[in-house]
């Protein structure tokens, strides 16, 4: 984080008025933090406010508060939060109060970069726009509350909500609609309106019209809890779905089904990422907001960053913001990535926050590449894969009997084969 320094005077003839002083934000900035202290025990009061190299006034916080921040996606309260703009920003000095000789005032500046990162969120929420308890603004508190860094609102068949989403500082809210069907349910991420008439289909031919229409509107398209026992995925058509919603609310059978799913899809050719979602609807039951959350390392913190990190399988699912933490990395890549032109490569591997009793494997085309148990809740190792197009991560607890309760499961690495 790039930081600057003014040390500047306020002079007692200044009491009584306002004024600005300049400082330089320069590119690729996300945020702008000012931090500023001086001498208070003489009875000097100096306010503070910001304006954007626009000219645009950014906020006043008189003398209440000792910093500040204006950014792109995080804001103090009654400061905007828009895009940062390059160039001359104002500092905006209220001179209240002002003791004899004047009075010094050392100004701190910070600037937040833009940078890839984790970021945590729910990509399966209801909220009262259709049968869910809440409404956005009270999921909103509640997805802080939780340390979520993004949410999306999966209403059945209505979008109405998502022309009027709250910006919400910290957290970024996802418009999306989930498209629900006797046949099955797919959520449609990322757009607003994701479909022209009406969310009705009675045939294949109009549900590929609308999976189409969707995709075309820039909308990324998840199938949901593919295996549930209530509303299982029957559409004869795998093509019309870009992601895979492998773990649904409470780990259970329908997930493990959903996990096993998706690697026969992995098997025969598909790179299609994994995702989750608590599929959120009330307060009371076993489902909870934020269990489980995709994790995806994002450019970002913007929508159209974090669904970009989505569809490129930069990402995992597990438990929720305290679960398991997977790494995957090959040749300075990670999930998501295609290892083109060889016949082996160096796979390195790891979780961290694993729980007595668990177990990290390695899958592959034809199974298990690797297993390891932690050692104080840590696992990091490396190995060499040939002969598989695929490898993701499973963490898991050891059940008696030989059975797993997954943890966490992530996104493969892909590898081409040298002449392919």
């Amino acid at each position: 984080m790039k930081q600057t320094v003014i040390e500047h005077l306020v002079e007692k003839s200044r009491e009584g008025s306002y004024y600005s002083l300049p400082f330089q934000v320069p590119e690729g900035v996300c945020a702008v933090t000012v931090s500023y202290r001086y001498q208070k025990l003489a009875g000097n009061i100096i306010d503070l406010g910001l304006e954007n190299a626009q000219g645009q006034f950014l906020g006043w916080s008189g003398s209440s508060r000792s910093s500040v921040t204006a950014g792109e996606f995080d804001a103090t309260p009654g400061y905007l939060m828009a895009p940062v703009q390059t160039g001359t920003w104002q500092i905006l000095i209220g001179a209240y109060h002002v003791q004899a000789g004047g009075v010094k005032v050392r100004y701190e500046i910070s600037f937040q970069e833009r940078s890839r990162q984790w970021l945590f969120g729910d990509l399966h929420v209801h909220s009262d726009a259709s049968d869910g308890q809440h409404d956005i603004p009270t999921l909103a508190k509640k997805a802080k509350k939780l340390g979520l860094d993004f949410l999306a609102v999966t209403n059945h068949n209505n979008y109405s909500e998502n022309f009027s989403l709250p910006r919400v500082p910290g957290l970024t809210v996802i418009p999306g609609v989930e498209w629900t069907h006797y046949k099955g349910h797919m959520n449609f991420l990322g757009i607003q309106q994701p479909f022209s008439g009406s969310f009705i289909a009675n045939d294949l031919t109009q549900m590929r019209r609308i999976t189409r229409e969707a995709r075309e509107s820039g909308a990324l398209i998840s199938v949901n809890h593919p295996k549930c026992g209530l509303c299982p995925y029957l559409w004869e058509d795998d093509q019309s779905f870009q992601l895979v919603e492998v773990w649904n609310g409470p780990m259970r059978q329908v997930n493990r089904d959903g996990i096993a799913w998706w690697t026969v899809l992995l098997r025969q050719g598909r790179r299609i990422p994994a995702v989750g979602g608590s599929d959120f609807h009330r307060d009371r039951g076993p489902v909870r907001l934020g269990n489980p959350v995709t994790a995806v390392y994002a450019d970002s913190p913007a929508i159209g960053d974090i669904l970009a990190a989505v569809a490129q399988g930069r990402s995992y699912v597990s438990s929720g913001v305290h679960g398991v933490r997977l790494d995957l990395q090959c040749g300075g890549q990670t999930f998501g990535a295609v290892m083109d032109g060889g016949s082996a490569w160096e796979l390195t591997f790891g979780a961290e926050r694993m729980p007595v009793g668990s177990v990290l494997r390695v899958i592959g085309q034809d199974g298990v590449l690797a297993e390891r148990k932690p050692n104080r809740g840590v696992i990091r190792d490396t190995i060499q894969v040939c002969g598989t197009r695929f490898a993701y991560l499973l963490a898991a607890l050891l059940l008696p009997g030989g059975g797993t309760y997954p943890l966490a499961v992530s996104n493969p690495i892909y590898f081409v084969p040298e002449g392919e």
